[in-house]
């Protein structure tokens, strides 16, 4: 048998008696014993220290055991949790076992039982720490599922994607058209438990509401004129892996009802069938439309609004992460390259005039744009003449002779700052350092200027 004498396990308990016997319990098994009282210092230590499986009673003042559990998940992954509780019920246990629980105890405890459970998961946790590793190296190494840049808001949403990945719990993943929404659904589903399996996606715009049931739920043989045989939907075909609802904010609100009971019984019927049909699938959706607010005009129900909205994922647009755009134009010139030849290159002020763009239709128009310039120009480096076409000429100073009108020095100086805070993505300490002045000096010209910007 392998040992786990080496593995951390977290207690957390507002009882300093049930707190003190697991830890004895458990040393004298052999185990690295850390201790909580509460569900905030169970954050605190785990923020500090890794560990392998945590133990967390259910009610606590403050911060509950369902509070230590979602926070386990998102600090370490691969760590598995017992729950335990003096109130035991059916419901609690489900929950418990929904949100990720290993397993269930009620108290008082049975000491052979809670070893032999602890033993398991711990065994569980190693493998699942393993699996985590592939995956990321998987994902590392993947073309078609990288989310590509150096920026710091992407670094940030590679980092939820990872830790979201194995909650196994339903995902809205919000952002403008063409930031790339489907390729974070993918990244989810490969980093996930779920990896093995299909994602299956369906755009909620592209279907009348007949053809959408029948894509979704399948058909009996017979349900309607053209129904020959039997056919399985999307839902089915999914079976232990990932659905994702691209343009959820388009789904026709009678197909709402439907999705609200699949994934409220998770079961199905076929059209024009009578059998209800277990299924086993992970939900991630996806739209441009604040659901939030088409929920409270009534065009998007708040129920299935809810159910979708467990964790909020939200993908930048290109403009909020121009620093990124040389790595993208890089890739989309190698990938749009026939194979053998040589991709050509972008000059600095070719890169500049990129940079200088405001991009709409976000990481989708990048990549036309790269298509279009390898079609027209055929020289190896491409200079901003050649994308004249697609996101206009560079400016031009204009002549002193020529009548204009000239911005002030407050202008310059408002412009100036603008331009370091993006090239910053809003740090403010590292902003008044390029501009060779005090955090406060540069406060006070941002309020002077009018410039307050909550994504600074």
């Amino acid at each position: 048998m392998i040992s786990f004498a080496n593995k951390t396990i977290l207690v957390v308990d507002d009882e300093a008696i049930a707190r003190d016997n697991l830890e004895h319990i458990l040393k004298k098994a052999g185990y690295h014993i850390l201790l909580a009282a509460d569900g905030d210092a169970a954050v605190a230590v785990m923020e500090e220290n890794e560990v392998n499986l945590v133990i967390t009673d259910l009610r606590m003042r403050g911060k509950d055991g369902m509070g230590v559990l979602a926070e386990t998940k998102r600090l370490w992954p691969a760590a598995e949790i017992l729950v335990v509780t003096g109130y035991a019920s059916l419901d609690t246990a489900i929950e418990a076992m929904k949100k990720g629980a290993y397993h269930y105890l009620s108290k008082p405890l049975n000491v052979k039982e809670l070893l032999a459970i602890v033993l398991k998961a711990l065994e569980r946790s190693a493998m699942q720490h393993e699996l985590y590793q592939l995956r990321q190296q998987v994902i590392d190494s993947s073309e078609s599922s990288r989310i590509i840049g150096g920026s710091a808001k992407t670094v940030s949403l590679r980092e939820q994607i990872s830790q979201v990945a194995q909650l196994d719990c339903n995902v809205l993943i919000l952002g403008e058209t063409g930031t790339g929404k489907e390729l974070v659904a993918r990244m989810i589903h490969d980093l996930s438990r779920r990896a093995g399996k299909r994602i299956v996606s369906l755009n909620c715009g592209a279907f009348s509401e007949d053809l959408m049931s029948t894509e979704l739920f399948g058909h009996e043989q017979g349900a309607f004129t053209g129904a020959e045989r039997q056919k399985k939907g999307l839902l089915e075909h999914a079976k232990g892996g990932t659905v994702f609802f691209d343009e959820i904010g388009e789904l026709p609100l009678q197909m709402q009802v439907k999705l609200l009971r699949v994934l409220q019984e998770r079961t199905l019927m076929r059209v024009g069938g009578s059998k209800e049909i277990p299924i086993d699938i992970r939900v991630l959706a996806a739209t441009n439309k604040n659901l939030k607010e088409a929920s409270a005009e009534g065009t998007f129900r708040k129920d299935l609004y809810y159910r979708l909205d467990v964790i909020t994922i939200l993908v930048p647009p290109l403009v909020e992460r121009r620093n990124d755009i040389p790595l993208l134009a890089g890739h989309f010139l190698q990938k749009h390259t026939e194979q053998g030849a040589t991709a050509p290159t972008l000059s600095e002020r070719a890169i500049e005039r990129l940079k200088s763009y405001d991009y709409p239709g976000n990481i989708r128009e990048l990549e036309n744009i790269i298509q279009r310039v390898l079609i027209t120009c055929r020289e190896d480096v491409i200079e901003p003449h050649h994308l004249e076409d697609d996101i206009g000429a560079e400016p031009v100073a204009a002549s002193v002779s020529q009548e204009q009108s000239w911005p002030s020095l407050e202008e310059h100086e408002k412009q100036y700052i603008l331009r370091v805070l993006d090239e910053v993505e809003g740090k403010r300490s590292k902003a008044a350092e390029i501009l060779g002045i005090d955090r406060v000096s540069l406060w006070r010209k941002i309020k002077r200027y009018s410039l307050e910007d909550p994504n600074f």
